[in-house]
């Protein structure tokens, strides 16, 4: 009997040891790791303040430890306020792993250089006023359907307002007083179908202010900027209206435009108008019902698929795809489950049966237009802003457009230099700026690759250009035949190319962050995969350099100067001093393994910020590939190489995995080199592996997890 009872006794305390055991695990790991990781790095990055209290460069526990200004949820962090700390630094490159953070409250505090591109993505309220932020607005807040509150007011940003607030109709108070900020108002505030409140004042903005007009505004600030026109009758009825120091017209402003309804209805027109609206509304119901009849007993009548069934089910499968940008506002630290699935997107799509131009025509008369059975020169205008403007009027995909060389003409003020943007072996590339707000890039072909200036070959070319679709390219919108010119139009990226933030950028006016350099490496990677084997025949890029890589205004990778392969092998210049791969002595030379080889330079350019030949260097390191391919498989070797724009900012692990995919894409015997689809596959498992930790937290001397 007393040996049962020390028996009894004995689980007793087996079992108040287990359960004080897990009380203590719960009580010292109750934050979420991955939010511990964000703050850490925050943390470091911030310069480790003493003031904040309980913070620490590595581990903890925030909401447990009750660190200074945050607020936790269970395990979440939710809220980070940190006003008035006196802070310095930055704020980290982890911010959008702080998937539950509401508020994000950094205001009066000393912080300079770019606001970060990656904040909280799920983030309710913004508040980053009074700091030394200046360049731009990041495009990123436009992805924050939550956001009800931002104030970027009492800063340095200058630039313009992004047209970024399409999908904010949750947004209740904006400030951006008190910046350098300029431009005409971006369209999109039309979509702020919440916004109460709007300061504007103490910029440089110009044009009109009526985008303003249908917005339930309460309280308008737009005082001292350089608004012309007039103050809207709509905007004089907001209670709370400030708008001095403009330069507004004089006189009674002009009538509107026949057919625009006058600004108030009586009760008794609004409700006649609400009473015809509901009958038409009947109406419209009862001939729809009818109309689905009709094509129910038509589809029953006809049942047997028409020839062509199989491809328009074909385009249909790839236009739900085609507005997907690969990693556009995910982190690396995010699962990526479905990387595969989107990288074999468009397998099966015989782009080029696609598209069907009338050559004849077009050999006869250039000015025909490209035809297509389904969709031509499908074009997404995310980053042209006056198609942005158009959106709502008229649907994403348009026709390969025919140019009139008297409107381009007048467009490039006569192909000034002023207007060059660039100039390479097969022609110039010139920014075409319209009264209306188009901009577009117009590439001039030099003529003697043409042989004499026929249209048969350019035909072809367009014919070709038209069909291939996909988000990583720059697709072709227009082009132009006539008088013995040829021209091939397309959107202007505003944001330039990979080359110009690599190398025309100081380390802070506009920063790649690692995150960015391993999405933009990605996105080409698709682009190029999708050339080699989507199109049928393959398409041969022979040109990838930094400098044909454009950036749209999230930063994701557009590919251009694609298809013009043939007009490679009539120049005599070098295809892109030190893209080449070692067999390419000629252009004819050219194969897929080429590319693969050109597009680890670019790789290599991500990584270490240097050219690919560099005169300036010492002798050793002109050339890039020679300097750094024996050092790509020494870990202490490829942290020296580190871009030093990166100031230390990203996780170990990821960077030696680049640099092992860079090794093997720039192999001199084009037989060692991997097909390009391995190459995305190796890099969309770098992104599902990355830890994202910063280099001082490297445990491990290896490459394995």
């Amino acid at each position: 009997m007393h040996f049962h009872n020390l028996l009894i006794l004995a689980r007793l305390w087996i079992a108040l040891l287990v359960i004080s055991t897990l009380f203590i695990l719960l009580v010292h790991a109750k934050t979420a790791s991955q939010d511990v990781s964000s703050l850490n790095v925050m943390f470091t990055s911030l310069n480790s303040p003493s003031k904040l209290s309980g913070w620490k460069s590595s581990g903890g526990d925030p909401c447990g430890d009750s660190w200074e200004g945050i607020t936790c949820d269970g395990s979440s962090v939710t809220e980070i306020n940190l006003s008035n700390m006196g802070l310095t630094g930055s704020m980290g490159y982890q911010l959008s792993t702080l998937t539950s953070v509401t508020l994000f409250d950094l205001s009066n505090n000393n912080f300079k250089g770019d606001i970060p591109y990656q904040l909280p993505p799920n983030v309710r309220h913004i508040d980053l006023s009074n700091n030394g932020f200046t360049g731009s607005i990041p495009y990123s807040i436009s992805q924050m359907k939550d956001l009800n509150y931002l104030s970027l007011a009492h800063n340095k940003l200058n630039n313009q307002l992004g047209d970024m607030f399409a999908k904010l109709n949750k947004l209740k108070e904006l400030d951006v007083s008190d910046n350098s900020l300029s431009g005409d108002l971006p369209q999109s505030l039309k979509s702020l179908s919440s916004l109460k409140k709007l300061h504007l004042e103490n910029n440089q903005f110009s044009g009109s202010i009526n985008v303003l007009t249908k917005l339930p505004l309460e309280e308008l600030n737009v005082e001292n900027n350089k608004f012309t026109g007039w103050v809207p009758e709509e905007l004089k009825e907001i209670d709370s209206l400030q708008t001095g120091g403009n330069s507004w017209s004089k006189g009674p402003a002009p009538p509107p435009p026949n057919g625009t309804p006058p600004f108030k209805h009586s009760e008794k027109e609004k409700n006649t108008n609400k009473s015809v609206a509901r009958g038409i509304a009947i109406a419209g119901i009862a001939i729809g019902v009818l109309i689905v009849i009709i094509i129910i007993a038509a589809l029953i009548k006809r049942r047997s698929p028409s020839p062509s069934s199989n491809f328009i089910d074909e385009e249909t499968h790839s236009h739900r795809h085609r507005s997907f940008t690969p990693l556009a506002s995910q982190e690396l630290t995010k699962d990526d489950s479905g990387s595969d699935a989107v990288n074999k997107e468009y397998k099966g799509f015989k782009s080029l049966e696609s598209t069907t131009i009338d050559m004849k025509a077009l050999q006869k008369n250039p000015s025909v237009g490209v035809r297509s059975s389904v969709s031509d020169c499908v074009q997404s205008f995310n980053d042209n802003e006056f198609a942005k403007r158009l959106n709502s009027k008229r649907s994403t995909s348009v026709r390969c457009t025919p140019f009139s060389l008297a409107e381009l003409q007048t467009a490039t003020a006569n192909f000034a230099s002023g207007r060059l943007l660039g100039e390479g072996s097969i022609g110039c590339v010139y920014r075409a700026k319209y009264v209306d707000g188009k901009v577009l890039a117009v590439k001039k072909i030099n003529p003697s690759l043409l042989d004499g200036g026929h249209p048969e070959e350019f035909s072809q070319l367009v014919s070709n250009m038209g069909k291939l679709h996909h988000p990583n390219i720059s697709e072709l919108v227009g082009y132009c035949s006539e008088q013995q010119e040829h021209m091939l139009i397309y959107d202007y990226f505003r944001n330039g190319s990979l080359h110009d933030f690599l190398h025309l950028s100081d380390d802070f006016s506009k920063p790649l962050t690692w995150n960015t350099r391993v999405r933009i490496a990605l996105g080409t990677a698709r682009a190029v995969e999708y050339l080699h084997e989507t199109c049928s025949p393959s398409v041969t890029h022979k040109n990838i350099k930094s400098p044909n890589i454009l950036l749209d205004m999230d930063l994701n990778p557009c590919l251009s100067d694609y298809g013009l392969a043939s007009f490679h092998h009539r120049t005599s210049q070098n295809l892109g001093a030190g893209y080449n791969a070692p067999e390419c002595t000629k252009p004819s030379a050219y194969t897929l393994k080429s590319d693969v080889y050109s597009f680890g330079v670019v790789m290599l350019e991500l990584l270490t910020g240097r050219m690919p030949l560099d005169t300036s260097k010492p002798k050793a390191e002109q050339c890039l590939v020679r300097w750094a391919t024996p050092q790509l498989h020494d870990i202490n070797a490829v942290e020296k190489m580190v871009d030093p724009a990166l100031r230390g900012l990203y996780p170990p692990k990821s960077l030696f995995r680049f640099a092992d995919i860079i090794a093997l894409c720039v192999q001199s015997e084009p037989e060692f080199r991997p097909p390009v689809s391995e190459v995305v596959q190796a890099l969309v498992r770098l992104v599902q592996r990355s830890s994202m930790k910063m280099r001082d937290d490297l445990t491990t001397s290896g490459y394995d997890d």
